[in-house]
């Protein structure tokens, strides 16, 4: 069948309106909202139905952040950003001794209790472990000053603990701080630092905004497509990630009228910079159904910049990598292929429900985009014409499968992915309870 081609105008149009119109959008905010709302209503246009699902998050609510840091003897200010679900200090000053402590190696320490009072530079900003969170926690530090080691920066970038940590063992006062800064203390002999956060997080909705495009033979299964609409503190998060956003507007255009098959469901999912917790509450909430009908999950998340090498990965089996190869090179896209598990995504909450899926993703340096989560995470930095191609690449393959007699691959994950996935699922995201 001959598709319609994504337009560059209406991404760019769709673009603008969330980042420079809309602005940061930080889940449980008032932004989001409108972010979810304008979405709906551009659905709407396309998609006979589309509706907003809400659930509980915190909301980032924080004021002021100020981080002194002792060095030769005199206090100077360095910039921070309070983690997603940390505590603040209650507008209160904390204080300690400064203590560096590299998550690579010093978790190996049978003894951490020399962390206890101390304002803890910690080298790396995802603690994937949860019996090294648990051991951080009990080791009381007064607050946690992370690094992200992945790019040696000079701005602080926005993050996240993971929710279901929280949940089980607490939090401290956990802020990030630029790469060059905490270099500079170490270099320098810095010795003490002080954190004041004023203003904390509450509690919340974020929203799911959700289309459709039915299918005339329902009971064949749902093709399902992501992207996320929320941002980091002090991101408008332009590719991270307006772009999957508004390639979900795109494809409700492109596929809509089409006689196919399958269902198409469509959904930005809100939350994902707190771990993801829009997918998976969806995934909870429609476990049955995506269980029994679910047929493959297409995330597209942070694909937009301007320079850069396209990545994609999956879960599933390897006619998937097959299948996508040709829709690409058909948009003079080459990709780079990959099969590991990433429970960073909208897509890992369908894998954990036996749904194959993929991630595509673009990145301009080895660790990823080195505009990650930052204030210059602007559509300056993104491509109209290749987000297009993207979008059209992406429109094949999924009307491929949503119009074929049967499907081309194996609807199975493999068993050493799947187990990988059940074991990231129940630690991080605490299972289908959740936390």
């Amino acid at each position: 069948m001959e598709l319609q081609k994504a337009s560059a105008e209406l991404l760019e149009r769709h673009l603008r309106e969330l980042t420079e119109h809309i602005g940061i959008r930080l889940a449980g905010s008032e932004n989001e909202r409108r972010a979810a709302a304008y979405l709906d209503k551009i659905f709407r246009r396309y998609a006979p139905s589309s509706r907003i699902e809400k659930f509980p998050v915190w909301e980032r609510t924080v004021k002021a952040e100020r981080l002194e840091i002792k060095i030769n003897g005199k206090w100077k200010t360095f910039p921070c950003s309070l983690f997603g679900s940390a505590p603040g200090t209650g507008g209160k000053s904390i204080a300690g001794d400064l203590c560096f402590f590299v998550s690579a190696v010093d978790y190996q320490r049978k003894d951490i209790s020399y962390l206890k009072g101390k304002a803890v530079v910690h080298l790396g900003c995802h603690i994937e472990n949860e019996s090294d969170y648990r051991r951080l926690m009990q080791a009381q530090p007064a607050f946690l000053l992370f690094v992200d080691t992945r790019y040696p920066a000079n701005a602080a970038l926005a993050d996240g603990l993971f929710p279901s940590y929280v949940a089980k063992f607490g939090a401290k006062p956990t802020v990030n701080v630029a790469y060059m800064d905490a270099w500079s203390w170490k270099q320098n002999g810095a010795t003490e630092a002080k954190l004041r956060i004023e203003g904390d997080r509450k509690s919340s909705f974020s929203r799911n905004v959700i289309a459709e495009i039915p299918g005339t033979e329902p009971g064949c299964g749902i093709i399902f497509a992501g992207g996320h609409h929320d941002t980091q503190a002090g991101s408008v998060g332009a590719d991270d990630n307006a772009t999957g956003s508004v390639a979900l507007l795109e494809l409700a255009r492109i596929l809509s009228g089409l006689k196919l098959k399958r269902t198409v469901r469509l959904i930005s999912f809100g939350a994902e910079e707190q771990l993801s917790m829009g997918s998976a509450e969806y995934v909870r909430v429609h476990r049955n159904e995506i269980e029994r009908s679910g047929v493959f999950m297409f995330n597209l998340d942070s694909y937009g910049s301007l320079m850069g090498w396209t990545e994609v990965n999956y879960n599933g089996d390897k006619a998937i990598e097959r299948l996508l190869k040709s829709c690409f090179k058909r948009q003079n896209i080459y990709v780079h292929y990959a099969s590991g598990v990433v429970p960073y995504t909208d897509q890992f909450a369908f894998a954990a429900a036996g749904v194959p899926g993929l991630w595509v993703y673009r990145k301009n340096c080895e660790a990823g985009r080195f505009f990650h989560h930052r204030h210059d995470d602007t559509v300056k930095m993104l491509s109209m014409e290749l987000i297009a191609r993207h979008i059209n690449a992406a429109a094949e393959f999924i009307s491929n499968l949503a119009d074929a007699e049967t499907m081309p691959f194996k609807k199975k994950i493999p068993d050493k992915q799947a187990a990988e996935i059940r074991h990231n699922w129940e630690s991080l995201f605490g299972g289908w309870q959740g936390f």
